[in-house]
């Protein structure tokens, strides 16, 4: 740690470069947190888990008996054990009290992406509600024909403010909050539609898994799915090589004559145009590719958006090339996931760990060789979310124990802390009992 700083000051290393060492070292060093802790509000099991993405500050969660919590984890609200243990109660909790609460599960709790002043919860009691954070109080209300599995908001998102609402229901429809109204419905999945995720590169695409395990992409400002990902088509390693460059093509059709001496006509150039203006989902024999033999559970994109891991109920993940939508045929380690209900992934801000749930316990796999760095475990129940906090690499998970853990790394400020505030005082203690 002491070296790099050195390094970094005399200009050895990149400062950027000094930053992400740091980062995968505290990531690297995670463990069940034992300075700080979270107090449950909830009285059913957690089901969906986010840090807001504007000041890394506020933990959103929502749970099965139908409440919806924020925490503050920066702040705790007391402390125990000789100021030893920081405890963190949440804010407020809105529940079935509420006039405009949640009767069934809550089972998607999301920031929105640029202000904690508003968050968006779907339930299974059919409807997705937009809440003001200060006042508690619903904005605005949207009622949907089934149980909904999943809400998302683009992070990058400049021109519209759309939730895309993923249910039992063979459609997505997406959200629109600043009228109120449903803007869009995107046809084409043959079950449910279990997990969503937004690009991370462009604010217009959108990428779905349903129950009939097919991984579809959206363009909302277009018609129709563009692309169907197909777990046969494979590629190894990065992505295949650029295509010739058009000088190269020149330099074959120099004289640009035939055998005759007459001008060639190029038709090659109009018949590509023709191919390309069909999209992939439009044929049949693409449209039926599926991505797992099962239900995709979860899909979650880098931070540079050129890849996409995806989770399914045949206990398999996936990376998928973004560029090519090929399958990397990366070798991620026997991990047995549930089925019956999506899960939330989690990755670094470097995109080199992915956190699974895998039934009772967390894991840490790697993008690129698919072994488990690291494996938590501290939940009774099977684990449904995990939400990494790039601010404080800290991660925190939820399952059906109904708890709330914090896994954060091994630093010198927590025991520093510690020592300063409770064992220096027993240390004087004891000094003074055995003094002469």
């Amino acid at each position: 740690m002491w070296k790099q700083t050195t390094d970094r000051e005399f200009g050895i290393i990149h400062p950027k470069l000094c930053r992400s060492n740091v980062c995968r070292s505290r990531v690297s060093s995670l463990h069940l947190s034992n300075c700080k802790e979270i107090v449950s509000s909830h009285r059913g099991s957690v089901n969906s888990l986010q840090v807001d993405l504007t000041e890394g500050r506020y933990l959103l969660a929502g749970a099965s008996d139908a409440t919806v919590a924020v925490y503050d984890i920066q702040r705790p609200t007391e402390h125990e054990d000789g100021n030893i243990i920081a405890k963190h109660k949440s804010l407020f909790v809105v529940g079935k009290q509420h006039e405009h609460g949640h009767h069934f599960a809550v089972s998607s709790a999301i920031w929105y992406p640029i202000d904690t002043g508003l968050f968006v919860t779907g339930s299974y009691d059919h409807h997705v509600n937009v809440w003001d954070t200060n006042t508690t109080q619903k904005v605005v209300g949207f009622s949907l024909p089934g149980k909904v599995y999943r809400t998302a908001m683009s992070s990058v998102a400049r021109s519209h403010m759309l939730v895309a609402t993923g249910t039992e229901d063979v459609q997505v429809r997406l959200c629109d909050i600043a009228s109120g109204a449903f803007s869009h419905t995107l046809s084409g999945h043959r079950d449910g539609v279990m997990s969503l995720e937004w690009s991370t590169s462009s604010e217009w695409v959108l990428i779905t898994g349903g129950c009939d395990g097919a991984i579809r992409f959206w363009d909302i400002r277009k018609a129709g799915c563009f692309r169907v990902l197909d777990q046969s088509q494979t590629q190894l390693g990065h992505r295949p090589p650029l295509l010739v460059h058009p000088k190269t093509e020149k330099k074959t059709s120099s004289t640009g004559l035939s055998s005759t001496g007459k001008p060639r006509a190029k038709f090659k150039r109009l018949n590509n145009r023709k191919q390309q203006r069909s999209h992939p989902g439009m044929f049949s024999i693409h449209d039926r590719a599926t991505g797992h033999y099962g239900r995709v559970t979860g899909l979650k994109m880098t931070e540079d958006g050129m890849r996409l891991l995806s989770a399914g109920s045949d206990s398999r993940l996936r990376l998928w090339d973004m560029d090519s939508g090929c399958n990397t045929l990366v070798n991620f380690e026997a991990t047995r996931l549930q089925g019956s209900k999506p899960i939330q992934m989690a990755m670094t801000q470097d995109s080199d760990l992915a956190f699974v749930p895998c039934l009772v316990s967390v894991k840490a796999l790697s993008l690129w060789s698919g072994q488990a760095m690291a494996t938590f475990r501290a939940h009774y129940e099977n684990v449904n979310c995990c939400s990494y906090n790039m601010l404080d690499q800290e991660l925190y998970s939820g399952g059906n124990d109904r708890e709330i853990l914090v896994w954060s790394p091994t630093t010198l400020s927590c025991t520093d802390s510690c020592l300063d505030e409770g064992t220096k005082d027993k240390a004087t203690a004891d000094q003074d009992n055995w003094s002469d």
